[in-house]
């Protein structure tokens, strides 16, 4: 079975300080938390992720779910494992204490968020879905729906689901055809089939609440006229008592390539009685909250596995007897020596910790951001904050799932051979992580999101609100010697971005065209500067730390080194991503089908 270790440590950091999360007085509720408080969260979380959920990942991947008399059941042990996470209180750290929640910052939460994931991705899902349900609902529901779902799936006793796709339509869901016919006493009769629905019908727990995109009679044509309806499993009673079974049915569970432990279902809706959330033909705006919250915490996926990956990769490398090193017997006493002497190995494993550290500070940074858009006391700060989780919410869907699976794929290439076998894991972690690169919006449409929406639509406002963070943090530590192996990267991919969003802008009002052929490495570019960002105000972190006397300097050395490989190996790839921009993309944009 897989290890992992909860990167406890590095959680701290990030939190106290590279975030300062603590001395946060401006935030409302951040003075209910401090470092001891979040580390002994953290610390459980960590204890029941790897002593509970952990076991669970390979058996849940090779056993699935099963359709049983019309039920879905899930793997041996999920249904006690959830019932422990209920009990223990992990499902409500981050909802509203008006509902049984406990108020935590997300920055916290989003943590908790990863080990979930890192020890079983399958499993960690239902819950994720769940709350993302809960924020929709909590968001745009009446007083009267919070009233009779929040309690429940806050606790965790109910969960949730999103119910987007179809057959015909799946990222345009103009196309759908699902319908809610009003029946009465704020009733619809919703019906139509929907597919590839994470964690649609399960034994995990008495109730589900689905929200559900359908049409109602009088709606407009396209996005414009889609509402958001919740639709449970079984009727809830005045008394909050569960009725009757209602009309909607898991009919089938994909076949589908990993994550095996979740119940990816098709559900068909017949006739099945659902309220509105939010206003008619204004479903979208409703879902969207519910989509924002699903693309960070598969974001966190990607982040999450690619760590498991990591450390078993690493492990594996300093066990591992082949070869001699390049300059000499490193281990005399053993037959060979330990693969992690070999430059290739050293390179796949850099990367993915240079990656997985930046990713994990970034990912703080994003989730602060949201805090502040809820809880900041100025207004204003909050419009901006707001503006800035939304800039990077497809960078840290799309660019942290697309390289979290290439680390993964590293890793596996670590094993070898045997990375190709199920027992060592490695190969499951590939199949799973994959999934992220996929749903809540493939990576392409997340770049698309970027430059259309995020970029272009808003005239660089929101680009121009973090370009005004990062230059100043040049500027403060340009003078200092140390700085510069993290500095002058920095500004050198910082200047790539400024230069493709220069074309892409210059391009796109006579040919707009080139937003879809250049969007995709325009991301990448983005995002690879964004964590040279981290990394930067990571290394000024740790450089004073040092300076201080920091009794634990290992830790704060690595840091050091792992930024400075992030600059010079993946930093310096702006370079050639900027050419596809200003290059690629135009010949693309030429070809004639005759060309494919």
């Amino acid at each position: 079975m897989p290890i992992y270790q909860a990167p406890l440590r590095d959680y701290q950091f990030v939190l106290n300080e590279l975030l300062n999360i603590y001395q946060r007085d401006d935030l409302q509720g951040f003075e209910e938390i401090d470092a001891e408080l979040a580390d002994a969260i953290l610390q459980g979380v960590a204890e029941f992720t790897t002593d509970v959920m952990l076991p669970l990942n390979g058996s849940g991947d090779v056993e699935g779910c099963k359709i049983v008399e019309g039920e879905v059941k899930t793997p041996t042990g999920f249904k006690a494992a959830y019932q422990q996470y209920v009990e223990n209180g992990w499902a409500t750290l981050t909802s509203d204490p008006i509902y049984g929640g406990q108020g935590l910052p997300e920055v916290v939460g989003i943590f908790a968020t990863e080990m979930k994931t890192a020890t079983n991705m399958a499993f960690a899902m239902y819950p994720g879905l769940t709350h993302g349900a809960y924020a929709a609902i909590h968001a745009h529901g009446s007083d009267a729906l919070k009233q009779k779902y929040l309690e429940k799936l806050v606790s965790g006793e109910w969960t949730g689901t999103m119910n987007l796709a179809e057959s015909h339509a799946g990222t345009d869901l103009a196309l759908l055809r699902t319908k809610a016919v009003p029946v009465g006493e704020g009733n619809y009769a919703v019906s139509g089939e929907k597919i590839f629905i994470s964690s649609g019908d399960h034994d995990l727990t008495e109730n589900i609440v689905h929200l559900v995109l359908a049409r109602l009679p009088d709606a407009p044509e396209g996005v414009k006229g889609i509402s958001l309806f919740a639709v449970p499993k079984y009727l809830v009673n005045d008394d909050a008592s569960l009725g009757c079974r209602n009309g909607v049915e898991a009919t089938a569970l994909e076949h589908k390539m990993g994550i095996h432990g979740n119940s990816t279902c098709v559900m068909v809706f017949d006739g099945a009685l659902g309220e509105l959330v939010g206003e008619p033909h204004q479903g979208l705006r409703a879902m969207f909250t519910m989509m924002n919250e699903a693309r960070l915490g598969v974001g966190v996926q990607g982040l999450g596995v690619s760590e498991i990956a990591y450390q078993n990769a690493l492990a594996y490398a300093k066990d591992r007897l082949q070869g001699r090193a390049l300059s000499g017997v490193k281990a005399p006493a053993s037959p060979a020596d330990p693969i992690i002497v070999h430059g290739d190995v050293r390179r796949m494993l850099m990367a993915q910790k240079a990656f997985n550290e930046g990713a994990r500070a970034l990912v703080g940074q994003q989730v602060l951001w949201l805090d502040e858009s809820h809880r900041h006391l100025d207004s204003g700060q909050k419009k901006q904050a707001a503006k800035l989780a939304a800039l990077f919410t497809p960078i840290v869907k799309g660019f942290i799932t697309d390289r979290g699976f290439n680390a993964c794929v590293d890793a596996q290439q670590v094993f070898g051979g045997h990375g190709y076998i199920h027992e060592w894991g490695m190969e499951q972690f590939v199949r799973d992580s994959r999934i992220a690169m996929i749903y809540e919006g493939t990576n392409g449409v997340q770049a698309l999101d970027l430059v259309g929406r995020k970029l272009l639509s808003d005239r660089g406002e929101a680009l121009t609100l973090w370009s005004d963070m990062v230059k100043p943090f040049i500027a403060e530590h340009i003078n200092n010697e140390a700085m510069k192996p993290y500095l002058l990267p920095l500004m050198d991919a910082s200047t790539d971005l400024e230069k493709a969003t220069g074309f892409i802008s210059g391009q796109a009002a006579t040919n707009p065209d080139i937003i879809g052929a250049a969007s995709m490495p325009y991301m990448q570019i983005f995002g690879i500067t964004a964590l040279a960002w981290m990394w930067a105000r990571t290394a000024a972190v740790a450089l004073q730390a040092l300076e201080e006397g920091v009794e634990n300097e290992t830790f704060y050395r690595a840091k050091l080194t792992t930024a400075e490989f992030y600059m010079n190996y993946w930093a310096v790839q702006t370079r050639s991503l900027r050419k596809q921009v200003e290059s690629a993309s135009l010949q693309l944009i030429g070809l004639c089908e005759d060309d494919f």
